[in-house]
């Protein structure tokens, strides 16, 4: 981390609002809330008589030493901690989509041995001398980033993920780390710089809560972005880990929710998740029926598409909003968007603070994630699964099984 990150001065974002007020957004939520995610983690830490472990040490991660190969158990050194770092012994962490794509390599060549993992929730057992907002024995999540340069415009916005100088992702990034990159949450241990960590609830489903530290905030944040509102007509394309998380948000803000999915299985979960109703988008005609009648898509199909028959449900000025693949969306033809000044947009992850947010608005509204739990030895075969849609709608790794 920069000397500006470790400095006492708080640097103005270009709306006059500091930094390190932004990564606070979260705490000024309910009463409720903040007590849940907040004053209880002190007091309970303040009971434990745990020890403070700040040293080096090696973990157990499970990850792949070639593209495609598979999963296997490998030792994994992790640092000591500095100063403002936080050490977590991983209790679970979440199986995204986006981690099959990477070590599969269908995203480009990978760094091996990887171990992936960017939906984290731990126990804390070590904090470094400067360290504010954590104690040994609280409960905290790490998602998709470890660090950023914490300078430039998008950061002192609370916008790390868009980095101008290029965020440090939660795995496989570059890093000042042992072995020279990072290496995620599919392990026992995790070291991670204070301001990159998320104060998680101290009790209930730890499991159900990894995925909104990916699944969460990717949908929560275009939610945010484009202003929902109650009333609006919000579909979402792609009910796995992401579109049930979407289905879930949408609705707590009472939108008027539609579901979007190829898997006719998937039909009847609608009113459960929180949708009006659910169309099976092999069924034209009900896909005619429903054209022109939207103000929001959030799609997150995992791969690259048409979106020439999503864009027929957007009404006027409406928006598809892509959260789910980096790759090309087939099928983009001005005229499809002119007609009703439609716009097709994309969305990345969230910032700390908002991932903060999100975590703190679904514990006030009681809202997570559908999982099933599964130990690292399944990881292989619960892959296979997530590719063929047989997941109902998270697998999480109980790390505490290995």
């Amino acid at each position: 981390m920069c000397e500006n990150c470790r400095s006492d001065v708080e640097h103005l974002s270009i709306h006059g609002t500091s930094r390190r007020k932004l990564m606070k957004v979260g705490m000024g939520l309910a009463a409720g809330a903040v007590a849940v995610t907040g004053m209880a983690g002190a007091a309970s830490a303040q009971e434990t008589s745990v020890a403070n472990r700040t040293g080096a040490r090696t973990v157990d991660g499970f990850g792949v030493f070639e593209a495609a190969g598979p999963v296997q158990r490998f030792d994994i050194p992790r640092r000591a901690a500095g100063p403002k770092d936080v050490v977590i012994e991983t209790m679970y962490c979440g199986l995204c989509h986006s981690d099959i794509h990477t070590i599969r390599g269908e995203w480009g060549p990978i760094r091996a041995p990887l171990a992936p993992g960017h939906e984290i929730v731990g126990r804390v057992i070590g904090v470094g001398s400067d360290v504010t907002r954590f104690r040994v024995g609280d409960m905290a999540g790490v998602g998709c980033m470890v660090n950023s340069c914490g300078t430039c415009e998008n950061c002192l916005q609370g916008l790390e993920q868009y980095c101008l100088n290029g965020a440090t992702w939660t795995y496989g990034s570059p890093a000042d780390v042992p072995g020279g990159y990072t290496q995620g949450g599919w392990s026992r241990g995790i070291v991670v710089t204070e301001d990159f960590v998320i104060r998680m609830p101290q009790s209930g489903d730890h499991a159900a809560r990894a995925p909104l530290l990916c699944a969460g905030i990717t949908t929560f944040s275009p939610l945010q972005h484009w202003k929902i509102e109650p009333g609006m007509r919000i579909g979402v394309n792609g009910i796995g880990g992401l579109g049930h998380m979407a289905v879930k948000l949408a609705s707590a803000k009472r939108a008027d929710v539609t579901m979007f999915t190829s898997t006719a299985e998937k039909v009847s979960d609608a009113g459960a998740l929180g949708a009006r109703e659910a169309v099976l988008t092999s069924d034209e005609a009900a896909m005619r029926a429903h054209a022109r009648q939207y103000d929001l898509l959030i799609s997150t199909i995992p791969q690259s598409y048409p979106v020439a028959p999503y864009l027929s449900l957007l009404g006027l000025d409406g928006t598809l909003v892509s959260v789910g693949t980096p790759l090309e969306l087939q099928q983009t033809m001005g005229g499809s968007l002119w007609g009703q000044r439609r716009s097709i947009a994309s969305s990345l992850i969230g910032g700390i603070p908002e991932t903060q947010e999100v975590v703190d608005y679904c514990a006030s509204h009681n809202i997570s994630a559908d999982i099933e739990l599964i130990r690292p030895d399944q990881i292989d075969e619960a892959m296979n699964r997530v590719v063929g849609k047989q997941v109902r709608y998270r697998f999480v790794i109980d790390l505490q099984a290995a």
